[in-house]
C-alpha cells in the first residue's frame, strides 16, 4: 500500500532543499524585497533545512513528523504573509501555499485524522 504521507514528506523536503540550495540567489532577492536581513534569512534557511531533514528521517522515526510538519507549515504561513505584504502576484504565492497544504496533510496523517 502506498503511504502518501511519506511521498508528501519527500516532496516537501526535496522542494525546500532545491530552492534553498540551487535557487539561493532568488531567496536573497526575495528576503531583500521583504525587508528582512541576512541573519533572518540564515535562520529561516537553517530551520527549513533542519525541518526537511527531520521530515525525511520521520519516514523511519515517525515521532519526528508531527512537530516538523507543523513548524514547516508555520514557516509556509509566514511566507504567505510576506508575499501578501510585498504585493507579489498570485503565482508567487503558489509554491509556499502548496507546501503548506502538504505539511498540514502530513500533520493530519501523523495525528491519524486522515
Amino acid at each position: 500500500m502506498v503511504n502518501y504521507s511519506f511521498i508528501a514528506q519527500f516532496i516537501v523536503a526535496f522542494s525546500i532543499g532545491y530552492v534553498w540550495i540551487f535557487r539561493f540567489e532568488n531567496i536573497v532577492k526575495e528576503f531583500k524585497q521583504y525587508g528582512l536581513n541576512d541573519l533572518t534569512r540564515s535562520i529561516v534557511g537553517a530551520a527549513k533545512i533542519v525541518l526537511s531533514t527531520l521530515l525525511v528521517a520521520g519516514i523511519w522515526y515517525p515521532e519526528l513528523v508531527l512537530i516538523s510538519a507543523l513548524l514547516m507549515a508555520f514557516l509556509m504561513v509566514s511566507a504567505q504573509y510576506f508575499h501578501f505584504k510585498s504585493g507579489n502576484p498570485w503565482y508567487k504565492h503558489i509554491p509556499s501555499f502548496l507546501l503548506l497544504i502538504l505539511c498540514l496533510f502530513i500533520a493530519a496523517v501523523s495525528l491519524k485524522l486522515v
